[in-house]
C-alpha cells in the first residue's frame, strides 16, 4: 500500500528476516500480495480495521504464536477506527490467546484521532491506552519521545526510521538526459518535493515560494494522496487550485507513484530538495530520511518549540551544515534559502555531503538490530 508506514514496515521486516527473525505481516486486503521468495510472510486478510479485526488478530496469534505483536501505529491509518488502539488490552482476553505474547507499538505520530464529533478527551485517551497497555513503546523521533515520557510508560525506547527509498537509480542512468526528459532546460533549477500532500507538510508554502523563483521548476515526486488519510484528497484539490491561481501549472511536474529506483533517479536529477513541514522537520518523516540518504541539498523548516534539531539522543539537523533551516509557513524564507543554494555550488555540495553523512546513522541494519534488542528485553 502507498505510504511511509507501509514502506517502513517492509524495510524493518526485510532487515529482521536477515537477522533470522521469523516475521509475518498482518495487513489490509488492499495490500499487494506477497512477493514469491519474500523472506517474510504477508497476510493481507483484514477487510476493515474495525471491531471485527480483533478476532482476526486473535486468530493469527493463535496460529503463528509469535513472541511479539508489533503494531506500526499512525493516527491516519487503520480506517481511523480505535480498534487497533484497544488491541493490547482486549485481544489477550480472548479464550486460548497465547499468554506469552508481548505487545510493542511504534508511534509514527502522536496526532489525536478524529473518532466522532465532539469526542473531546476521548481522542487523547485512545492514543494513551495503546501506549500504556503495551509492554514496550517506540518513538521514532525526539519530540514524540519527550511527549511519551510524560505518560509514565513502563518501557519507552527511541528508534528512528531510515530511508524507504533505495539510493540506486535505474541502470544506465544519465542525469542530463533524465532532466531533459522531464522538460528541464539547462539554465533552469529543478527543485523537488517528495511525499504526499497534506495539511502538515507545507504544500501551500512551497507553491508560493516557487512563484518567487522565476527560473525554477518543481518536481513533485511520488503519489499525491496515499492510502491512509482521506483528508489528503481535499488538500490536494486546494493545492491544485492555488497552482492554477498563481499560473504555475507549466512549472510543476507530477510523477505520481513510481518504483523506488525511479524515485532515486528523480532525486539525483534535482538540484535542491524543499520540504517545508508546517510542524518542523522531524526524523519521523520518511520523506526527509530519503532526501538525506540521497545527499540532497535540503531546505526544510524548524519550529521554535522543537527539540529535534537540539537532541542529545540523535544526531542533529544543523543549519548550513546538513540542511538550510527556515521558519514554517514562510514562502519568502524558502525562496531566499533556495536563492542561496542556487548561487553557490560550494554550499550545495557541502550541505549535500553533510546530509549523506547524517543519513549513515539511520541505516536499516542498525535499526533492525535495535528492534531485536528491544524484543529480547521484552519477552
Amino acid at each position: 500500500m502507498q505510504g511511509g508506514v507501509g514502506d517502513c514496515t517492509n524495510e524493518i521486516a526485510h532487515s529482521l528476516a536477515a537477522l533470522n527473525v521469523d516475521v509475518q505481516v498482518l495487513t489490509s486486503t488492499r495490500a499487494q500480495p506477497a512477493i514469491r521468495h519474500s523472506p517474510f510472510t504477508i497476510r493481507p486478510t483484514v477487510s476493515n480495521w474495525n471491531w471485527s479485526s480483533l478476532r482476526t488478530i486473535d486468530q493469527v496469534c493463535r496460529e503463528f504464536k509469535p513472541d511479539i505483536v508489533h503494531i506500526q501505529y499512525q493516527t491516519g491509518a487503520f480506517g481511523l477506527h480505535p480498534a487497533i488502539n484497544l488491541t493490547p488490552p482486549l485481544v489477550p482476553l480472548f479464550p486460548s490467546f497465547p499468554s506469552h505474547i508481548r505487545f510493542v507499538a511504534t508511534f509514527h505520530d502522536l496526532l489525536p484521532p478524529y473518532l466522532f464529533p465532539k469526542a473531546g478527551a476521548a481522542r487523547d485517551w485512545v492514543t494513551r491506552v495503546l501506549a500504556q497497555s503495551c509492554d514496550a513503546v517506540i518513538s521514532t523521533n525526539d519530540d514524540d519521545y519527550l511527549k511519551l515520557e510524560t505518560w509514565n510508560l513502563e518501557h519507552l525506547d527511541l528508534i528512528p526510521i531510515g530511508s524507504n527509498i533505495t539510493t540506486e537509480p535505474i541502470a544506465n542512468y544519465q542525469r542530463e538526459a533524465w532532466r531533459a526528459k522531464l522538460g528541464v532546460a539547462e539554465n533552469e533549477t529543478l527543485l523537488c518535493y517528495f511525499g504526499f500532500l497534506n495539511e502538515s507538510k507545507g504544500g501551500e508554502t512551497l507553491i508560493r515560494a516557487l512563484a518567487q523563483l522565476p527560473n525554477a521548476k518543481l518536481l513533485m515526486i511520488g503519489g499525491q494522496v496515499g492510502a491512509s488519510d482521506p483528508t489528503n484528497i481535499a488538500y490536494l484539490a486546494k493545492i491544485k487550485s492555488l497552482i492554477s491561481d498563481l499560473q504555475l501549472t507549466n512549472r510543476i511536474i507530477w510523477t505520481d507513484h513510481v518504483p523506488p529506483e525511479i524515485v532515486s533517479a528523480h532525486f539525483y536529477a534535482s538540484d535542491i530538495c524543499v520540504m517545508p513541514y508546517r510542524d518542523g522537520a522531524s526524523y519521523r518523516r520518511g520523506t526527509l530520511m530519503a532526501a538525506l540518504a540521497h545527499g540532497m541539498a535540503i531546505v526544510t523548516t524548524v519550529n521554535s518549540q522543537q527539540s529535534t534539531v537540539d537532541s542529545d539522543r540523535l544526531p542533529r539537523l544543523i543549519d548550513s551544515e546538513n540542511c538550510l533551516l527556515v521558519t514554517p509557513d514562510n514562502p519568502q524564507a524558502i525562496a531566499s534559502a533556495v536563492h542561496r543554494l542556487m548561487s553557490s555550488s560550494e554550499l550545495r555540495t557541502r550541505i549535500g555531503a553533510g546530509a549523506h553523512e547524517l543519513a549513515q546513522h539511520f541505516t536499516w541494519d542498525k535499526i533492525a538490530q535495535q528492534h531485536l534488542e528491544l524484543y529480547e528485553r521484552s519477552i
